[in-house]
C-alpha cells in the first residue's frame, strides 16, 4: 500500500501552528492524504502515542517546545512502531549525525518540499511492510497450528523428513508401517521404509536432494513395514517446513487400484464437471505457483478474468436450461483462442480464468486476440443463434505483486473497471509499467544524443583555471553542453552515463577532442597561447586508434600538442591501468600531457605515477567542502600539494566557492585554482589572465 492509498496519521511537533500547517500543505500537494495532529506538551504527546494511533512523527530540529530527543523518548517509551523523522532546514553531517543517534529514521529537508515528500513516501512505505510482515508471520503460526491439527487427524499416512530422518509422522503413517508411536520411529532414515529391490534408486533420490535437486511429485516404489511385510505404494513429495526448518513432505499412499483410474480420478477432481476447464480449486494451485515463481524473479506470466458481457440478458433471451450449454460452448471458443496446455478454468458461475506466459507486450496480444475471437462468433445454443462479447481484466504478475490475494484483487478491479466501460474491452495491470516509462526515457535520451552529434547540438563551455603564482598563458577547462528543446543547456551528467551504456561514448569523446583542437587553432590565429583542459572518459582509453587520430587532428590544425591536456579520473585510471599506459605514452609523442581528476581519493594515489606520468593533478573536489574552517581537509591539500611538488607535478584545486577557500590556498602550495567563484564556465574564453 502506498501513501497515495491510504491516510497517513501524522504527529507533528512543531513550535508554531503555521510551520506545522507548511508541512502539512507540502504533503498534501504531493498527493498524499494525512490525518495530523499537533501536541503542545510533553502530556499531551505521550497521550496521543498511548490513544491514537500514529503512523509517522515529524519532528522539527528546531522545535523547543518539544524537542527531537523528547519527542523520540516519548515513542520509545511506548513500545510502538512509529518513524520519527527530523526536519532541518539544512542537511549537513552533523545533523544527520545527531539525529541518528537520538533514534530517528530520517532526515528530510523542510526547505525542499521534493525531498520532505520522498522522505515521508519511503518511511510510510517501509512502516507498511513492516506491519506486513507481522501480520504474516502470525498468520503463518497459526496456519502452522492448524495444518499440524489437520496432519495428526488426516488419515492420509505423512511425514516430515529432514536430511532423510523422520522429524514428525501423524497416527496414519505409524499406523501403515506398524509401529505405535513416533518415538519408535524418531531419527529413523526413511531408506528404512523402502523394500530392497527399490533402495539403491531411493537412495540415488536422497543424494540428489541433499545437493538441492527437485522432488518428483510422485514415485511408485515397494514399501516396507516394520515385520518385513512389503506392499506397493505411490510416495508423494512437497517441500515444507516444520518448526521453522526446511524439510521434505512425504504422503504414503497403498496402491489398491489400477493406477490409470487413479490418474483418471485425479483429472476428474481437478475439472470443472459443466466446461470441462480447470475448477478453480485447482487453479489456485497453479496460481499459487505462478506467484511464487514471480517472487523468485520470472515476470513472464499474466493472470486473465474474463467475463461474458451481460450475461443476466443473455440467460433471459435462452432460458435457464441453457445456462450450462452456454458455458460449454463459450468454454471451447476461449479454449481455441488460447496457446496448447495455458492453463484455463471456470472461476465462477460465469466467469473464467486463464493463467499464460509472456511479457507484457505478449499477454496484452493474446487478450486482444480472445477480446476479438469472441466478438462477431455466433454460438448456436438451443434454438438460438447468439453473439456475445467478454471483458477481461489481467495483471502481470511480477516480483511487486507477488501474493495470490494483491493478484487476484488487482485483477478483479481490472475486469470490473472493463465492464464498467461498457464491456467488449481489455484492462491489464502491468506493475512494470513505470520500469518501461524509464526504457522509453532512455530511448528518447539516445535519440537526443545521436540527433546533437549529427545536428551539432554539442558545445563547449569555458571555465578559466587560473595560475597562483603569475605564470604566463591562458588555461581554461572544456565542458561539454548539449542543446534540447528550445535551446536549453543539459549538463553531461545527465546523458553521459546513458550514452555510455549504448556505446556513443567514441563519438562523443572524439566531437569534444575535435572541438577543442580547433578552439585552440582559433585562439593561436588571434594570437592567444591557450591551453585547454578537456576531459576523457574510460572508454577513450580503450578505443583502437584514438591516440593516432589526435595526433592528425592536431597536425591538421597546427596546433602544438602541449596545448592539450587530456584529463581523466584517478579511479578510472587505477581500473584501465594498462589501458591508461599506453594510451599516456602515445598522446605523449605528440606532447599531449594527462591530468588525474579526483585525485587523492584513493588510499595511495601517489603510488600511481609510478605507473602513469600526469602532469598536473586535480585535488578532489570533496576537500574543498568548508577548506576556510575545515583543519583536516586544509592539511590534507597541503600535503598533496607538497608531495606533488617534489615529485614534479603541477596541482589544480577546482570547486572553489569563497574567499576563505582562496585564503588557504594562497599559503598551500597548489599551483592553479578553478571554481565558480573566480568565473564561472561560460561559452566565450573571456576571462581576463591579467597579461
Amino acid at each position: 500500500m502506498s501513501p497515495t492509498d491510504s491516510v497517513i496519521r501524522l504527529l507533528i511537533a512543531e513550535d508554531q501552528l503555521e510551520d506545522a500547517e507548511q508541512l502539512i500543505s507540502i504533503l498534501r500537494n504531493g498527493g498524499m492524504a494525512v490525518r495530523p495532529q499537533r501536541p503542545e506538551s510533553e502530556e499531551e504527546l505521550q497521550s496521543s502515542l498511548a490513544s491514537q494511533p500514529i503512523d509517522l512523527v515529524l519532528a522539527s530540529q528546531t522545535c523547543k517546545l518539544l524537542p527531537p530527543p523528547t519527542v523520540i523518548g516519548a515513542v520509545t517509551a511506548s513500545g510502538k512502531d512509529i518513524p520519527v523523522v527530523i526536519t532541518a532546514a539544512k542537511l549537513d553531517a552533523d545533523t544527520v549525525m545527531d539525529a541518528v543517534k537520538a533514534g530517528a529514521r530520517a532526515v528530510a529537508l523542510r526547505t525542499r518540499p521534493e525531498h520532505l515528500q520522498q522522505v515521508v513516501r519511503e518511511e510510510f512505505a517501509i512502516l507498511e511492510q513492516r506491519r506486513s510482515i507481522r501480520r504474516l508471520e502470525a498468520a503463518l503460526r497459526e496456519t502452522e497450528r492448524r495444518c499440524d491439527a489437520l496432519i495428526s487427524s488426516s488419515r492420509d499416512p505423512i511425514a516430515y523428513v529432514h536430511e532423510g530422518m523422520h522429524i514428525r509422522a501423524n497416527r496414519a503413517y505409524l499406523e501403515m508401517f506398524g509401529y505405535e508411536s513416533f518415538e519408535e520411529i524418531e531419527g529413523l532414515p526413511v531408506l528404512d521404509m523402502i523394500a530392497g529391490s527399490h533402495a539403491n534408486g531411493f537412495k540415488s533420490l536422497l543424494k540428489e536432494l541433499s545437493r538441492g535437486g527437485q522432488p518428483p511429485k510422485s514415485l511408485e516404489l515397494e514399501a516396507q513395514r516394520s515385520d518385513g511385510s512389503t506392499f506397493d505404494a505411490i510416495m508423494e513429495f512437497a517441500q515444507a517446513s516444520y518448526e521453522g526448518e526446511p524439510c521434505l513432505q512425504i504422503i504414503f499412499r497403498q496402491q489398491v487400484i489400477d493406477p490409470d483410474v487413479v490418474k483418471e480420478l485425479d483429472a476428474l477432481r481437478s475439472r470443472d464437471q459443466v466446461t470441462g476447464l480447470l475448477n478453480r480449486q485447482h487453479f489456485m494451485g497453479e496460481l499459487d505457483e505462478a506467484v511464487a515463481a514471480a517472487a523468485a524473479g520470472s515476470n513472464e506470466q499474466a493472470l486473465f478474468l474474463i467475463e461474458l458481457d451481460s450475461y443476466a440478458t443473455l440467460l433471459n433471451d435462452i432460458g435457464l436450461s441453457h445456462a450450462d450449454e452456454l458455458l460449454a460452448l463459450a468454454a471451447r471458443r476461449l479454449e481455441s483462442q488460447l496457446p496448447e496446455g495455458t492453463p484455463a478454468a471456470r472461476f465462477s458461475d460465469h466467469s473464467f480464468a486463464v493463467l499464460c506466459q509472456g511479457n507484457h507486450t505478449e499477454t496484452r496480444a493474446l487478450a486482444e486476440q480472445v477480446r476479438a475471437g469472441f466478438q462477431g462468433h455466433i454460438f448456436e445454443v438451443g434454438e438460438r443463434s447468439l453473439s456475445l462479447t467478454v471483458s477481461i481484466g489481467g495483471v502481470q504478475i511480477g516480483e511487486k505483486i507477488a501474493s495470490v490475494q494483491q493478484v487476484l484483487g488487482k485483477a478483479s478491479h481490472c475486469l470490473q473497471s472493463a465492464l464498467g466501460e461498457g464491456g467488449n474491452r481489455i484492462e491489464l495491470f502491468d506493475p512494470a509499467a513505470r520500469d518501461r516509462a524509464e526504457e522509453e526515457r532512455i530511448k528518447q535520451w539516445v535519440a537526443r544524443i545521436e540527433h546533437a552529434l549529427k545536428a551539432g547540438d554539442f558545445m563547449l563551455h569555458f571555465q578559466p583555471i587560473i595560475s597562483l603564482h603569475g605564470e604566463e598563458g591562458e588555461c581554461y577547462e572544456a565542458l561539454l553542453r548539449m542543446k534540447v528543446g528550445n535551446g536549453d543547456l543539459v549538463p553531461p551528467l545527465t546523458f553521459l552515463p546513458i550514452a555510455e551504456e549504448h556505446g556513443l561514448m567514441d563519438d562523443i569523446d572524439r566531437w569534444v577532442i575535435g572541438r577543442a583542437i580547433a578552439v585552440l587553432a582559433t585562439r593561436q590565429k588571434s594570437g592567444r597561447n591557450t591551453t585547454l583542459f578537456v576531459k576523457i572518459t574510460a572508454y577513450s582509453l580503450q578505443t583502437e586508434g584514438l591516440p593516432e587520430w589526435i595526433g592528425e587532428q592536431l597536425k591538421a590544425h597546427g596546433v602544438p600538442g602541449e596545448r592539450l591536456v587530456l584529463e581523466i579520473p584517478e579511479a578510472k585510471v587505477f581500473t584501465n591501468l594498462k589501458a591508461a599506459q599506453e594510451f599516456q605514452q602515445r598522446v605523449s609523442t605528440f606532447g599531449c600531457s594527462l591530468c588525474l581528476e579526483q585525485f587523492g581519493s584513493g588510499l595511495n594515489s601517489f603510488q600511481l605515477l609510478k605507473h602513469v606520468d600526469a602532469a598536473y593533478l586535480k585535488i578532489d573536489r570533496n576537500f574543498m567542502s568548508d577548506l576556510g574552517k575545515n583543519a583536516e581537509n586544509q592539511k590534507k591539500i597541503r600535503e598533496i600539494a607538497e608531495q606533488a611538488r617534489a615529485a614534479g607535478k603541477r596541482t589544480i584545486a577546482e570547486f572553489v566557492q569563497d574567499a576563505a577557500s582562496m585564503t588557504v590556498l594562497f599559503t598551500s602550495s597548489v599551483d592553479y585554482v578553478e571554481g565558480n567563484f573566480l568565473a564561472p564556465a561560460t561559452p566565450e574564453m573571456s576571462y581576463e589572465f591579467g597579461h
